[in-house]
């Protein structure tokens, strides 16, 4: 074991690299640019490509290019840019092309564009929202095995203060990715004119002269595929929740700092615990839902008007009382979260939901 300090940004670049990704194109917007740069520094160790694309349409095009051709590729903005990249991921997502997108957010008002989309069809993309510099690295890693293993899209949804922020952390990667599997669809160029050229379109793969099964069929068989998803692929972690009866959602870097107010808290006798989940999609709906039925309430604390909420609802189906008590929190910059990321804010909105009962 090697301990280093490394920033998020490059903790996440070098984790991905080391996982395979050999293609990388992106356009600067910040906060998203530290990443850009990051993997511009560690790509040409392992031989990669490096692009800066003229726009985030072009750059989301050039990976999903590269993913076409089976190499582990991705590409990457803050929410305005991948706002643009949307028919793109859906294409990828209903091509069942394996892409990886990773949107650095000025806070956490990205949500439901990770989780929901804006592309067109039926699809899902796999959202993961790490915690930290340390999350930042596994997740980074895994987002290329679980893009390989479900060909879909897969989103890391991190943001300014994960990028940012320096860590301490094993120099060896932080998840022992997968090793790429097969990827008899690729097209490598190998087939022209041999009467089994492959053609990656919304009808599924097939030769020219043998079409696919038709978009009916390819369709059903992609939301069967996202259903399996949704069963087996959902995470979380939980924090203090044995005896929990006031219990706290969060995600993503407002997750230790809510941690650190329940310790608070716990300290002083009330019986509070925290519940964070990992994918954003597919959300851990049952987890917290048999969780939640221990307790007096949820309380849904994210930085924005309530995104997140809408999931906890749906999942705990009003078991118990679900209230948001956070809310659009940015600093005067736009880039970062404001002052509801402050323990001091965020302890006395809790104090308040509980009413200062243990």
């Amino acid at each position: 074991m090697k301990l280093v300090l490394r920033q998020g940004y490059d903790a996440m670049a070098a984790a991905a690299v080391d996982a395979g990704c050999r293609f990388f194109a992106g356009y600067p917007m910040l906060p998203f640019t530290g990443l850009l740069d990051a993997f511009a520094r560690e790509l040409p160790r392992a031989d990669g490509v490096w692009i800066q694309a003229d726009t985030e349409i072009e750059g989301a095009n050039m990976a999903l290019g590269a993913a076409a051709t089976g190499a582990r590729a991705a590409t990457g903005s803050t929410g305005q840019g991948v706002a643009l990249m949307q028919e793109t991921i859906a294409e990828a997502a209903l091509n069942e092309l394996p892409l990886v997108v990773f949107t650095i957010g000025r806070g956490q008002q990205d949500y439901f564009q990770c989780t929901r989309g804006g592309g067109w069809g039926d699809y899902r993309t796999i959202t993961l929202a790490p915690a930290d510099v340390v999350e930042a690295a596994e997740h980074s890693a895994l987002a290329f095995e679980l893009a390989d293993r479900w060909l879909t899209p897969v989103v890391v949804y991190g943001d300014h203060l994960v990028g940012f922020t320096q860590m301490t952390i094993d120099d060896s990667p932080a998840h022992e990715a997968a090793p790429a599997p097969d990827k008899p669809w690729a097209l490598d160029g190998s087939s022209g004119g041999t009467g089994r050229s492959k053609v990656i379109w919304t009808w599924r793969q097939g030769k020219h002269n043998t079409p696919g099964p038709g978009p009916n069929v390819h369709w059903r068989t992609v939301a069967e595929k996202y259903d399996e998803v949704a069963r087996t692929e959902a995470r979380h972690v939980t924090y203090r929740v044995d005896d929990v009866r006031h219990l706290v959602v969060s995600f993503g870097s407002t997750g230790p700092f809510v941690d650190y107010v329940v310790d608070e808290l716990r300290a002083e006798g009330h019986a509070i615990g925290a519940f964070r989940p990992v994918t954003l999609w597919p959300f851990p709906s049952a987890e917290l839902a048999a969780l939640a039925a221990r307790c007096d309430q949820v309380l849904v604390y994210e930085l924005n008007a309530g995104q997140m909420v809408d999931d906890v609802r749906l999942a705990v189906n009003g078991a118990v009382p679900v209230h948001s008590i956070a809310g659009v929190s940015q600093d005067e910059s736009g880039m970062r979260q404001g002052e509801l990321l402050g323990v001091d804010t965020m302890r006395a909105r809790l104090l308040d939901a509980i009413g200062g009962r243990s």
